[in-house]
């Protein structure tokens, strides 16, 4: 494909292409209705950019029950930042080829230290869209480097890092991996009986996920100016309630700096908002995430 043919091309045909290229690489398959629902055109219009699509790429799709599907040949034509895919990914716009123009505003978000890279991310995310396991080598904190099979089932954002919700076989539990530290990923080979993924590996059994917390916040006790905190987080008789998943409470309760701690420890007088209803943690099994959260029964040992 040559690049030269791209930039004569309209530039709201480029990003329709470049969201069919998304869909592809990301989701592994493309349809005319998601072109047609994304741009609101004709379906003849979403037919002939897929078969645009198709003829400067050749090597990236097939066609096979009214869709598109990735190819392993799989070679991007546009450019993909990290940050901008998981934003499409989780959040839904910033999809297209708009997303590597220039910015309406002045603007400085710092970048991450680690960004997961793009090919990895990319076969992370069709095995979470077409529900089939993975093979790869993970490279633990604790452990170094090993062989793992998992079932991806959701990304998750820990506010420093991109994990992968997944189900380990190694470990037959519900896990958080962080994307960075995966190598060697690939879907298992076709006719395995690995290949098949169990009822109880699949994100409805997940109860951690499936379970949803209701957390009280309230102005830090040792904070001097308490009604700024109400002002600044719009709390309402001076409290603010949030719906979490249980999955990712400890992520949050960190990103956010709240004091989960029992007795207002002095270690944490820094944080602007306290944790008024500790036993929405009971059973969590990430709030030791959380600053100064101890279990009842270590509490008491101390």
């Amino acid at each position: 494909m040559h690049t030269n043919s791209l930039t004569e091309l309209p530039a709201a045909q480029r990003e329709r292409l470049a969201f069919i290229e998304f869909r592809l690489w990301f989701l592994g398959k493309v349809t005319r209705k998601d072109v047609m629902d994304r741009f609101d055109i004709a379906s003849a219009a979403g037919t002939r950019d897929l078969v645009l699509y198709r003829e400067l790429a050749q090597g990236n799709a097939s066609y096979e029950g009214k869709m598109y599907h990735y190819r392993d040949s799989f070679q991007p034509l546009f450019q993909h930042k990290a940050d901008r895919v998981l934003s499409a990914l989780c959040s839904g716009f910033g999809d297209g080829e708009r997303s590597i123009g220039e910015a309406l505003l002045q603007h400085d978000v710092p970048a991450r230290l680690n960004q997961p890279k793009l090919a990895d991310l990319a076969t992370v995310t069709r095995a979470i869209q077409g529900q089939y396991p993975l093979s790869l080598i993970y490279h633990s904190m604790k452990t170094g480097p090993s062989l793992r099979e998992i079932v991806p089932l959701a990304l998750v954002d820990s506010g420093l890092r991109w994990h992968v919700r997944a189900y380990d076989r190694s470990k037959l539990e519900f896990r958080d991996l962080v994307l960075t530290r995966m190598d060697d990923i690939a879907t298992i080979k076709q006719g395995s009986q690995n290949q098949i993924t169990q009822e109880h590996e699949r994100l409805s059994a997940d109860e951690q996920w499936q379970r949803m917390i209701r957390i009280e916040l309230r102005p830090h006790p040792s904070h001097p100016c308490p009604e700024s905190i109400i002002r600044d987080y719009g709390m309402n008789q001076g409290k603010v309630e949030v719906r979490l998943r249980a999955a990712v409470a400890g992520y949050v309760l960190r990103q956010w700096q709240v004091d989960c701690s029992a007795d207002n420890q002095a270690e944490y007088s820094n944080c602007r908002l306290k944790l008024a209803n500790l036993s929405a943690l009971d059973g969590v099994k990430n709030a030791v995430l959380a600053p100064g959260y101890k279990k009842l029964t270590d509490a008491k040992a101390a």
